[in-house]
């Protein structure tokens, strides 16, 4: 009880101290940049126009709203977090409570000397059932949080408190409403899990000395290293997910000429590949859209020059991760500034 406690505390710290530049990012990931690029130049040299930090994106959103501001939709992602830790530890403790319950019967013995590979995929297909029903229960508040910030865009406040979102939600769009990109957020959590365990287990397996003194260590090192390298593949599906979510909801940040309608979730995947393809002939092409998403920023970001009203450039990355977008033409391209 004190652990789950101690999770929940620590938790809704961290999600308090890193909603704002959670605020940037969902804003930068919608396609929007309200303030306009300065001429620099990159590391090589060449001169490119670089689209502002995420600071001073942060103190744009200050300017307007206050600091205030900047821990727009922080309750329902409170909500979120602490309901997720809560179910996640739940399941958990119900698959351990299997296993004292099996130890009892006979055999146990043999359980000991099962394959390490096995156990791996016992213990990852615990964790995907365990996320998945924390990432199911939470998602509803998790379309709150996302449609509470991206209304900024638009200056609405159809999204303001918790309750009046739930019933805002359910009168538009009824209970699938709350379900809004639900599909790819799951896939994208599943396989990003699967990939972080399986290449970690194939690291500590084949490539790590198990004599080396600091064999915990390096096991722990690339168990980040591979989580990392994770969720950069399985970033796509966090983008579609964030952008299904706020899509056709009634706020500008989610409508033309903002954002197309899209019909499904397969349809946003589809279209921003196609539209990347349509953009793949330009030269000197250089795209990163968060968890360095080239594609599909790069096709969003050709979609909007061919639609009317503001040209926005829809990039977006996460602390620490730089970003860019070429523009069309031999003289110039966009980059995001430092932080």
């Amino acid at each position: 009880m004190a652990d789950a406690a101690s999770q929940v505390l620590l938790g809704s710290g961290l999600t308090i101290l890193s909603q704002p530049l959670m605020y940037v990012k969902v804003l930068i990931q919608v396609g929007y940049e309200p303030l306009p690029p300065t001429i620099g130049r990159n590391i090589f040299g060449r001169q490119v126009c670089q689209l502002p930090g995420l600071f001073c994106y942060a103190q744009h959103i200050a300017s307007i709203d206050g600091k205030r501001g900047l821990f727009t939709g922080l309750t329902p992602r409170l909500c979120s977090g602490v309901l997720g830790t809560v179910v996640h530890g739940k399941v958990l403790q119900h698959y351990q409570e299997c296993d004292k319950v099996e130890e009892l019967g006979p055999g146990n013995v043999q359980k000991e000397v099962s394959c390490s590979f096995d156990r791996v995929i016992k213990e990852t297909t615990r964790e995907m059932m365990a996320r998945s029903a924390a990432t199911l229960i939470t998602h509803p508040f998790h379309v709150i949080t996302l449609r509470s910030m991206v209304q900024f865009i638009g200056r609405e406040s159809k999204y303001c408190g918790l309750c009046d979102s739930i019933v805002t939600i359910y009168r538009e769009e009824g209970i699938l409403g709350f379900f809004a990109g639900l599909i790819p957020r799951l896939l994208g959590d599943i396989i990003s899990l699967w990939l972080c365990n399986s290449l970690a287990y194939l690291v500590n397996t084949y490539a790590l000395d198990s004599g080396v003194s600091t064999m915990n260590e390096m096991k722990s090192y690339s168990q980040a290293v591979t989580g990392f390298f994770a969720s950069m593949l399985t970033y796509p599906f966090v983008l579609v997910s964030n952008l299904m979510a706020v899509n056709n909801c009634g706020l500008a940040g989610g409508s033309p000429p903002y954002s197309p309608i899209y019909t499904s979730w397969l349809d946003c995947w589809c279209l921003l590949q196609k539209e990347l393809r349509s953009f793949s002939h330009c030269e000197n092409r250089s795209t990163s859209r968060g968890h360095q998403t080239s594609g599909f920023a790069c096709a969003s970001w050709a979609a909007e020059k061919s639609r009317p009203g503001p040209r926005i450039v829809p990039s977006t990355s996460p602390v620490g991760q730089s970003n860019s977008i070429q523009a069309v033409g031999p003289v110039m391209s966009y980059t995001r500034g430092p932080p």
